[in-house]
């Protein structure tokens, strides 16, 4: 691959205002795209239609720009491209690899919960801690789904990730930046750990996990630059990638930057948003040194990032 092959992207969600670990992301993104004469790319990851907004989505531009970043091309909304995502679902029930689960999160704990209590032993949780789908509607017959379906009740489409991993061989990614325990190099992916992932729901047919790889790959995506709390999720990616015949990219997984709580940054601490830095008088340089770049923007952002171990949570 030439240097101008190169694609970069900033992806986050429209549904509060960013962070210094956003602004260190996308800054890093930037610099390493203009480092490599490559393409910067800005997507709004906003299927969540309840807590995105077109006022967030403004206000993400807004301080991109304050930052000094300019993106390449217009920025991709994932609300316009609902197509995309359900014709990737599609692909996926035609090989009979997902089915509809019919348990919401409330009640998988409430299963969670009675197990522990009777075995005596832990329900297994994902990298994520969220207790796992248990799979009890993964053997439902046709006409039970249809009858339960028909009849509203609610449902997301869930991946079978058992059958799934039969048809691929071992999956495995480049990864250019380290894992939680320090791995680089080739990582061997592990999406059993994810069990029967949630890809797309009743009214809305996609999620993070499908949506994401199918972008990536509609935009031509050569690195994902990202925090190091989607590292696991990365082995749910490549599974995906290897059913829906999508191409890889190289992996750069960075540590986040922590809260005087030593907690990840969150949209709702109002002190670290860019909008309250902007508003008590910080410049764009004060916001490049918070997160422990060089005050001016350059090339050596990209030699910065590999560095130190820096960053953010958007996906």
């Amino acid at each position: 691959m030439s240097s101008t092959d190169a694609v970069f992207r900033f992806a986050p969600s429209p549904n509060g205002e960013l962070h210094l670990g956003h602004a260190y992301s996308a800054l890093v993104n930037h610099a390493l795209a203009r480092a490599s004469a490559g393409r910067f790319l800005l997507r709004h990851e906003d299927i969540d239609t309840a807590r995105c907004t077109p006022a967030f989505e403004r206000q993400v531009e807004e301080d991109l720009g304050f930052l000094g970043i300019a993106w390449d091309e217009s920025p991709r909304r994932q609300s316009d491209h609902m197509q995309d995502y359900a014709a990737a679902l599609e692909s996926l029930a035609a090989e009979e690899l997902v089915y509809p689960g019919f348990m919401s999160r409330g009640e998988i704990k409430v299963h969670a919960e009675r197990f522990e209590e009777e075995a005596g032993r832990p329900w297994p949780c994902d990298p994520d801690g969220a207790p796992l789908y248990p799979g009890l509607d993964r053997h439902a017959s046709t006409k039970e789904r249809e009858t339960r379906m028909s009849e509203g009740e609610r449902f997301a489409w869930r991946l079978d990730v058992e059958r799934a991993i039969e048809m691929v061989p071992a999956l495995t990614w480049d990864e250019h930046g380290a894992s939680p325990v320090g791995e680089s190099g080739t990582i061997v992916a592990r999406p059993l750990e994810w069990g029967d992932v949630v890809l797309g729901r009743m009214d809305i047919p996609t999620s993070y996990h499908l949506s994401v790889v199918v972008d990536d790959a509609i935009q031509g995506v050569s690195d994902v630059v990202r925090g190091r709390d989607l590292f696991y999720a990365t082995s749910i990616h490549r599974l995906l990638q290897a059913l829906l015949g999508l191409p890889v990219p190289r992996y750069h997984h960075h540590g986040l930057i922590l809260g005087d709580d030593g907690r990840k940054l969150s949209k709702s601490a109002q002190d670290t948003s860019l909008r309250s830095l902007r508003a008590a008088g910080m410049t764009a340089e004060d916001i490049r040194r918070m997160v422990g770049l060089p005050g001016q923007p350059g090339d050596d952002d990209a030699a910065a990032e590999v560095r130190r171990p820096g960053s953010s949570a958007t996906g």
